[in-house]
């Protein structure tokens, strides 16, 4: 019901600006589908990804892996494999949300998302470019650690 109300909506302030400015309108949705374009090879890669490794791992490896039982180096191998893995964060979630349903704990989800976020393994490179290796090193260090009270307070709260 609530997806009905949210498309209705979308409509209707679509539909206001259609008529207030029908050039700026068609602009947006321009825009909006070039980025569709530029996103969807990476989204679909990754789904793809994830719907083969679904499909070979059971929930009972998963859980073996990365599950509630795996404790804190079912944590450690999450954190270190969302630091190097180079995904947006509108595919993150969703694969976080297909591994949770399959046996994954929210511990090892929450150090997975959270490196994934804020430590940029492939990404550095560039940043030390414009940051210079100490500060990009330190920010990926501290990232790193904080990912792992993050996964903790997750684990407090939700497990």
């Amino acid at each position: 019901m609530s997806n009905i109300l949210l498309y209705i909506i979308t409509l209707m302030l679509f539909l206001i600006s259609y008529f207030k400015d029908k050039k700026k309108t068609k602009q947006a949705l321009i825009k909006a589908w070039k980025s569709f374009e530029n996103i969807l090879p990476e989204f679909l890669g990754v789904i793809m990804l994830v719907g083969i490794l679904l499909s070979v791992l059971n929930p009972q490896v998963i859980s073996k892996i990365i599950g509630k039982e795996s404790g804190w180096l079912g944590v450690i191998l999450s954190g270190i494999v969302g630091a190097i893995t180079l995904i947006p964060g509108f595919v993150a979630f969703p694969t976080a949300a297909m591994l949770l349903k399959n046996g994954a704990g929210y511990m090892q989800i929450g150090a997975f998302v959270s490196t994934l976020m804020m430590v940029g393994v492939v990404t550095m490179p560039v940043e030390t470019k414009y940051f210079g290796k100490k500060l990009t090193l330190l920010r990926n260090v501290l990232a790193f650690l904080f990912s792992f009270i993050v996964a903790y307070i997750i684990g407090k709260v939700v497990g």
